[in-house]
């Protein structure tokens, strides 16, 4: 398997497509380049693992159909941010995006089909998940930020 700073020149000498990526930690690893055109390591979640926390969600609301809609914002609230708190690394922002998204919709099924006269709109919906949900923010600076030292090696005049 080619992964790497240099993996994606090498591929295209031999005539071959992107680099491979890989599966490690609940992300899929994928060689990129950012803006200027240099390597940059992409972590995205796993689609299985976020298809299967999001079944997970779905299934939870089932289950607090009767609930008050605070008493399941409250519940929601510490799933989602429990998610975001290990999935927030950089550069996958807009999957973390996506996944608030999905579970507001979610909730919004689960709201609607507890009447027949429910009027839960995107709008209402929005407005729920503003009160109730966590923000999407990057939680987890770059690996580089993380573990360099934020002091000199040597003390100066020493």
């Amino acid at each position: 398997m080619e992964f790497g700073r240099f993996a994606a020149e090498n591929r295209a000498i031999r005539g071959k497509g992107k680099p491979e990526t890989f599966n490690f930690l609940g992300f899929t690893h994928i060689s990129g380049k950012d803006r200027n055109g240099r390597f940059m390591l992409i972590r995205k979640t796993r689609r299985d693992r976020m298809t299967a926390t999001l079944k997970a969600i779905k299934d939870g609301l089932r289950r607090r159909w009767h609930y008050s809609i605070p008493e399941q914002g409250k519940w929601l609230r510490r799933v989602v941010q429990g998610y975001l708190n290990y999935h927030s690394v950089p550069g996958n922002f807009p999957t973390m995006q996506k996944f608030r998204t999905h579970v507001t919709n979610l909730w919004r099924r689960a709201l609607r089909r507890r009447s027949q006269k429910d009027d839960t709109t995107w709008t209402k919906a929005n407005k729920l998940a503003a009160a109730w949900l966590p923000r999407v923010r990057v939680l987890h600076p770059w690996p580089v930020e993380r573990f360099t030292a934020r002091h000199p090696r040597q003390e100066p005049g020493a």
